[in-house]
């Protein structure tokens, strides 16, 4: 197995140019990847404030949740917040197992919404997703069920572009991204991202780039998206450098470093990178990051949602692993700026 390695920075950057999906062009080809419970509003908000990043997703929307919540005439989830009125390019991703449901909510994002482009999760390794639903990556084992459900959802949503996300297969002894990434194409699909691993692997070992790299020789026409380990800017540019991708996705990397795109997309256009803010910096944008969700969340369950991103912002700092016990145990806006103030790293 292969993965991205770190490079110099003084690496010389290829000529990377804009990612055209249907009549979306994301320009820099940096996505920012759909992570359930992660990528909310208030997270997307603190990315675009940095900059860098071409194309932002939202957590992923269940198609039959979303159509169970119109018929019960139920607030849509909390997973569209701010969805109809941000800035564009945006794309949300959707899961299920079913064309019709599926087409039907794309339809309702395409019209209703009118977001960028859907996604449709067929990579999604979490069991309630997989053996519960038989969605996400559970759908590798069927490329023709995939079809359908892609020609249905393109129908539905035209004239707004239709993706879809994929593994390289269910297990290691079950690769079959080739075969797969020409159903998607041959269905109708704008574009495909790949991540570098197996379903069976999760998030284990390291992501194989080599056979990320492999599928474009399978693919036509519609551009194709790496993903997987990129958790620095020169990872960024070696992906481009040494793999025949159109465009790369950032994703846990960037939940503690939404900087990440702002500097990966310097790093694509030959300029120095920029430093991390300092750790004062850092403190402000989680402070920042903590006032958005409790305003939208209120204070009990805001700061419930905001430990586990606090603990991201630490990861990787000299006592993170004191400020994470004590952040886990906060329930007030005052608790959290205490512990804050005494355990995140002082500058």
């Amino acid at each position: 197995m292969s993965s991205v390695t770190s490079a110099d920075a003084s690496l010389i950057c290829p000529a990377v140019k804009p990612l055209v999906i249907g009549p979306v062009v994301v320009d820099p080809p940096i996505l920012q990847a759909p992570m359930a419970g992660f990528t909310n509003f208030a997270f997307r908000q603190i990315v675009r404030g940095y900059g860098g990043a071409g194309l932002q997703a939202t957590e992923m929307v269940n198609a039959r949740g979303f159509v169970w919540m119109d018929e019960v005439r139920a607030e849509h989830p909390d997973r569209l917040w701010g969805v109809k009125d941000e800035a564009r390019p945006l794309a949300v991703q959707i899961w299920d197992n079913h064309p019709d449901m599926l087409a039907k909510v794309g339809a309702r994002l395409a019209t209703e919404y009118q977001v960028s482009i859907v996604d449709i999760n067929f990579g999604c390794p979490v069991r309630q997703v997989t053996e519960k639903a038989h969605s996400g990556s559970y759908l590798l084992r069927f490329p023709d069920r995939m079809g359908e459900i892609i020609e249905r959802v393109v129908a539905a949503c035209r004239p707004t572009p239709v993706t879809a996300k994929i593994r390289l297969g269910c297990s290691r002894d079950r690769i079959n991204a080739n075969e797969v990434a020409q159903v998607v194409e041959a269905a109708g699909a704008a574009a495909l991202t790949v991540h570098g691993r197996t379903a069976a692997d999760f998030f284990k070992g390291s992501a194989d780039w080599d056979r990320i790299a492999e599928i474009k020789g399978h693919l036509r026409k519609i551009p194709l998206i790496g993903n997987g380990d990129l958790d620095s800017a020169e990872k960024v540019v070696e992906a481009f450098r040494r793999y025949e991708v159109d465009g790369v996705m950032i994703a846990r990397a960037c939940l503690g470093r939404p900087w990440l795109f702002q500097q990966a997309a310097a790093a694509l256009r030959g300029e120095n990178i920029p430093p991390d803010p300092t750790i004062d910096e850092q403190r402000e944008c989680m402070l920042k990051h903590y006032d958005l969700v409790v305003d939208r969340f209120g204070i009990e369950k805001g700061t419930l949602l905001m430990r586990k991103y606090a603990c991201c912002y630490a990861q990787g700092k000299p006592g993170a692993r004191h400020f994470r016990a004590h952040v886990a145990g906060v329930s007030s806006p005052t608790e959290f700026h205490a512990v804050v103030k005494q355990y995140f790293p002082s500058s």
